[in-house]
C-alpha cells in the first residue's frame, strides 16, 4: 500500500455558527493526538438535530476558511470540506462519509466528536454503518464520566483530551446580539468578518 493510500484523515463536522477558537484548539489537538495527516473541516447543510435558522451556508463557510488560515491557530493540514453544503436535504454523516471513501478509498478515517455526541450516536441515521466505516475520536472534558450506549461501546473510541476551554457558538451569538465584543474568542479574521456582514446582531443570528 502506497502512502497515498494509507492517509490518515480526521473529519470534523458541525454547524460551525460562528467557528472559534475552542474549535481550533480541540482541531490541533486532534492533529497530534491522533496523528492526522488531514483533518477535514465541514460545516453541516441542513444539521437534522437542529431546528434553530443557521448563518447562511455561505458565511459559515468563509468563516471557517479564514479560522483554518489564521497565522497563530490554523495549519496547513486543515482543509475546508464542503460536500454537506453542497448535498440537498438533511445533512447526516453517514452520507458524507460514504461520499468521501468513494471519492478518496484506502484512507484511514477518524470522525472526531464531542462528548455529548458521543452519548446520543445510537441516535444518528445509520449508526450503526457509520461505526463500521470510522474510528471514533472524541473529546473527553476533564473529570466528565464517559457514558454511552452499550452497543456503541463496544466499537470502542480515541480519546481526545479536551482543553478547558469554557465558550461556545451559543455564547458567541448572544454576546454578539447583546452588542458585546467578542475579541480573543475568534481568530481576528472571523471577528472582522462577522463585523463586516452584520452577522448575529439578533437573538435568532
Amino acid at each position: 500500500m502506497n502512502k497515498l493510500s494509507s492517509r490518515r484523515i480526521g473529519l470534523f463536522g458541525g454547524s460551525f455558527d460562528p467557528v472559534h477558537i475552542a474549535h481550533l484548539t480541540l482541531a490541533r489537538s486532534a492533529l497530534a493526538d491522533l496523528t492526522l495527516d488531514e483533518l477535514r473541516w465541514i460545516p453541516a447543510g441542513q444539521p437534522w438535530q437542529k431546528s434553530r435558522q443557521l448563518a447562511e451556508p455561505q458565511h459559515r463557510a468563509a468563516m471557517i476558511g479564514l479560522a483554518i488560515t489564521d497565522p497563530q491557530l490554523g495549519d496547513p493540514r486543515f482543509k475546508l470540506e464542503t460536500c454537506e453544503l453542497d448535498r440537498p436535504g438533511p445533512s447526516y454523516t453517514i452520507d458524507t462519509v460514504l461520499e468521501l471513501q468513494q471519492r478518496e478509498p484506502g484512507q484511514q478515517w477518524f470522525l472526531l466528536i464531542g462528548q455529548d455526541q458521543y452519548a446520543g450516536l445510537h441516535s444518528w441515521h445509520r449508526w450503526r454503518e457509520l461505526l463500521k466505516q470510522v474510528r471514533i475520536a472524541v473529546a473527553i472534558r476533564p473529570g466528565a464520566p464517559v457514558e454511552v450506549d452499550d452497543e456503541v461501546a463496544r466499537h470502542g473510541f480515541e480519546r481526545l483530551q479536551m482543553p478547558p476551554v469554557e465558550l461556545s457558538s451559543t455564547l458567541l451569538r448572544e454576546r454578539l446580539a447583546n452588542g458585546r465584543a467578542i475579541t480573543d474568542l475568534v481568530p481576528e479574521a472571523v471577528a472582522g468578518y462577522i463585523d463586516s456582514h452584520r452577522l448575529y446582531r439578533t437573538p435568532a443570528g
